[in-house]
């Protein structure tokens, strides 16, 4: 076999081991090779096979000892070619991304619901704040019956005697320790609702050791050393300085609300009654649907009204009328202080029923014991 046969499409049928190496800047001609025949430029597009993008197949198979050369331009870098059956990737257009939720519609009770977008929450006074609208939101009718109940249970049980009427008054000291706490957006604090209601308890069994007589020492006596505790219980707290600071002031507030529920117990039993129901009377025409200031009058008038017909009931008799406008007062005061929502109904499930009845002590205990 020839060499033109053994490698048919190198010229000369030389190996790739004979043919010669052409240098840098060599002349291909000076070793008799030609070299390939220049073509014309062509347009765009044009093929380059004299009309036919391929050669045609009925030319027949070119001669395999015939010498191949390039028929093709090598350096069109404007023509891009078909890429055959590798198709390109489709076009993929972006999504519009999605719109932003709309915050939660408050709830049917007419407080909000706790966030799910990540932003604090704020409570119903500080949105009535940023609105322009007053952050003071009623208690509303069921802590005022609650309320109602309450009150008729320490009638009656000061009616019946001094420990009837504790069952109810431990009660209320309860609500009023964790109401306070509720109301200053300190929950949970359980160590400070459970030192501050102690201390009401401590005040009953005081009151009711000493006597309705030594009743003003047993409460005060009672206050100061739980003030005394609370702030040795703070001072071992190991909370920053704004902290153990809020805590002390609430702790002691609430102890002295609590302490000063136990008055209940140290009046007198009919003013007790008289007070009881004068305070129910006019926390439930407060959560009436009246304008403010309809809703004010109409409650202290109604105070002093049912006052008067416990009065009649007792041996206060129409005396009564002034202890109830005194008790309707500050219970209007307690539910006032109430009414600053932080942030939720259970504040006022607690401050709200427990503050008108706590308030009205004081007023219950001195006009007792000036009256009768």
């Amino acid at each position: 076999m020839s060499n033109d046969q053994q490698y048919p499409y190198h010229p000369g049928g030389q190996s790739p081991e004979q043919q010669p190496q052409y240098g840098y800047g060599q002349d291909p001609q000076q070793y008799g090779h030609p070299q390939p025949q220049a073509y014309p430029q062509q347009a765009y597009g044009e093929p380059a096979y004299g009309g036919q993008m391929y050669p045609d197949p009925s030319a027949g198979q070119p001669d395999q000892g015939a010498t191949q050369t390039w028929q093709g331009q090598t350096w069109d870098t404007q023509y891009q070619p078909v890429t055959g059956s590798h198709p390109l990737p489709p076009e993929v257009h972006a999504e519009p991304a999605p719109p932003a939720a709309a915050p939660p519609a408050p709830a049917a009770d007419g407080y909000s619901a706790p966030t799910t977008l990540g932003n604090a929450r704020i409570t119903d006074a500080q949105r009535a704040r940023a609105e322009g609208r007053s952050p003071v939101i009623a208690p509303g009718i069921q802590p005022a019956a609650i309320t109602v109940v309450l009150g008729l249970l320490l009638a009656f049980g000061a009616a019946i005697g001094s420990y009837a009427l504790l069952v109810p008054l431990v009660l209320l000291q309860a609500v009023t320790a964790a109401g306070w706490f509720r109301l200053n957006g300190m929950w949970p604090a359980r160590q400070g609702i459970a030192l501050a209601f102690a201390g009401g308890l401590v005040a009953d069994v005081a009151l009711l050791a000493a006597g309705r007589e030594n009743g003003p020492a047993a409460i005060i006596g009672t206050g100061g050393v739980w003030v005394l505790l609370t702030v040795v219980l703070q001072l071992r707290s190991r909370a920053g300085a704004d902290e153990r600071m809020q805590g002390l002031m609430a702790t002691v507030a609430s102890a002295a609300l609590a302490v000063l529920a136990a008055g209940h117990l140290a009046a007198v039993p009919d003013a007790v009654t008289v007070g009881a129901v004068a305070v129910a009377a006019a926390v439930l025409v407060r959560a009436l649907p009246l304008p403010a200031p309809v809703s004010v009058v109409a409650a202290v008038a109604v105070a002093a009204g049912a006052g008067a017909l416990a009065g009649a009931a007792t041996d206060l008799g129409a005396k009564g009328a002034l202890l109830g406008l005194a008790a309707g007062v500050c219970a209007l005061v307690g539910l006032r202080v109430a009414s600053y929502d932080y942030p939720s109904r259970f504040v006022h499930m607690t401050a709200g029923v427990a503050l008108p009845l706590t308030a009205a002590a004081p007023a219950v205990y001195v006009l007792g014991r000036v009256l009768t």
